[in-house]
């Protein structure tokens, strides 16, 4: 078979010329489009379903959460392992996929199976699915630097202005905001009040609820003209809420200013963001999707926040925390620079010791090609560019010499025995 082979590529030299020439070319373009990174994605194929019950101990997140979740999901198909993670008003599920499933395949089987454990769940509990990301997919931190505004104001501005805009770059998954406080209106309640008008603790959650609501009504026609008739009933300051009625008390309507006080407050933290021991600050983590170029996504990330930037208040600019492009193009640079030495070191080494240039090229220029095939065979099984496969392919360079060596050493005793031989007419 082998023989075969060789001999087809000795007819056919044009042909073969051709067809390393093609894949030299294809492997430049694979070498474009490859994923770049700096470490190795290692992570397991996994989806993450997130349910949040706040409130509730972690027991019972476990016995009316978790386990209806984890018993319901382990009927799809092709999973290697289901784990469950409960906590204080919070439940993780992480459901393992075979390596070789597509990860959009197994969140749309995951999201099918959650409608129907929906019904096994307490009312209002909606469990949902994690970002598309994988265990490296942190690619990107940064936060705000505000002097003039406080930790409140600062997060409003994360949350509602900076982290929507950066969601729209190609490539993100999610942009998770940290540190700082979720403003909220918050109702601090005399329970003497409650017993003296007789009101309930539900009653007051039940009243807030329906009051901060915009109601339809229908048409209404007048003098030849339609009015459209609504009931506006949005929250919009700390006096409507005072305002609401949550109940009656010998005809007279009894407010939530009667049964207590109503203040702007943040919502309760598990922990803070600290820059450098200076105090705190408030940010986002830019989660980079399954399968993309981080190298790209960073720098989409960058260009994207300068046209955010012109938006901001007066004062407001971005620090970055964290940026892994610099660890990706140090650690690619500095394995070219090696691979490019090894190259040049290998290629003189084989001219001097054959001494014979037609022979040295024959190896040396396997050594492009090969690249190029691994590059290709890279890009195929969706593998990326990363530190450590670019030191493998600079660790092999020597290995192809080697083979390339030993066949050229042997065509020549080949060649030698069969001019030497007793049938001086093949000669």
């Amino acid at each position: 078979m082998v023989q075969k082979l060789i001999e087809i590529a000795l007819r056919n030299r044009m042909i073969i010329l051709l067809a390393a020439a093609v894949l030299f070319v294809w492997g430049i373009y694979s070498v474009k489009r490859n994923p770049i990174d700096a470490i190795p994605d290692l992570s397991e194929n996994q989806v993450i379903v997130f349910t949040e019950w706040m409130g509730r101990s972690p027991q019972l997140m476990e016995d009316q959460i978790t386990y209806p979740l984890v018993s319901n999901l382990q009927g799809i198909p092709r999973i290697k392992n289901i784990r469950g993670t409960s906590m204080f008003g919070m439940s993780f599920v992480y459901v393992i996929f075979e390596d070789d499933v597509d990860i959009y395949w197994a969140r749309t089987r995951v999201l099918e199976r959650l409608n129907y454990a929906q019904r096994l769940l307490p009312q209002g509990v909606t469990p949902s699915l994690g970002p598309d990301g994988t265990g490296v997919g942190h690619v990107f931190w940064y936060h705000l630097e505000a002097p003039k505004l406080d930790l409140g104001e600062q997060r409003a501005l994360q949350d509602w202005y900076v982290k929507f805009a950066l969601q729209t770059v190609k490539g993100v998954a999610e942009v998770a905001s940290f540190g700082g406080f979720e403003k909220q209106y918050q109702i601090v309640l005399d329970p003497v009040k409650l017993q003296f008008y007789n009101v309930s603790l539900m009653d007051i959650m039940n009243k807030v609820k329906a009051n901060n609501n915009d109601v339809g009504g229908r048409k209404f026609e007048m003098s030849d003209m339609a009015y459209v008739i609504r009931g506006l009933g949005y929250i919009k300051s700390k006096e409507d809420v005072e305002n609401i009625s949550v109940a009656q008390y010998n005809g007279i309507p009894v407010r939530i200013k009667d049964v207590g006080t109503v203040q702007m407050g943040g919502d309760l933290r598990l922990g803070i963001f600290d820059q450098n021991g200076e105090g705190e600050v408030v940010g986002g983590i830019v989660v980079m999707r399954y399968g993309e170029n981080a190298d790209e996504v960073i720098k989409a990330v960058k260009v994207k926040m300068k046209e955010v930037e012109k938006g901001l208040p007066e004062g407001v600019s971005f620090k970055v925390s964290y940026d892994r492009s610099g660890l990706i193009e140090a650690a690619i640079e500095n394995v070219k620079g090696k691979l490019t030495e090894e190259m040049i070191v290998v290629s003189l080494v084989v001219i001097i010791f054959l001494f014979h240039w037609r022979s040295a090229l024959s190896i040396i220029i396997q050594i492009p090609i090969t690249l190029a095939i691994s590059f290709i065979l890279l890009d195929v099984f969706g593998l990326s560019s990363n530190l450590m496969s670019l030191t493998g392919i600079a660790l092999a360079i020597g290995v192809i010499v080697d083979n390339g060596i030993i066949m050229s050493e042997n065509s020549y005793r080949q060649l030698s025995e069969w001019q030497n031989s007793e049938h001086p007419e093949k000669i």
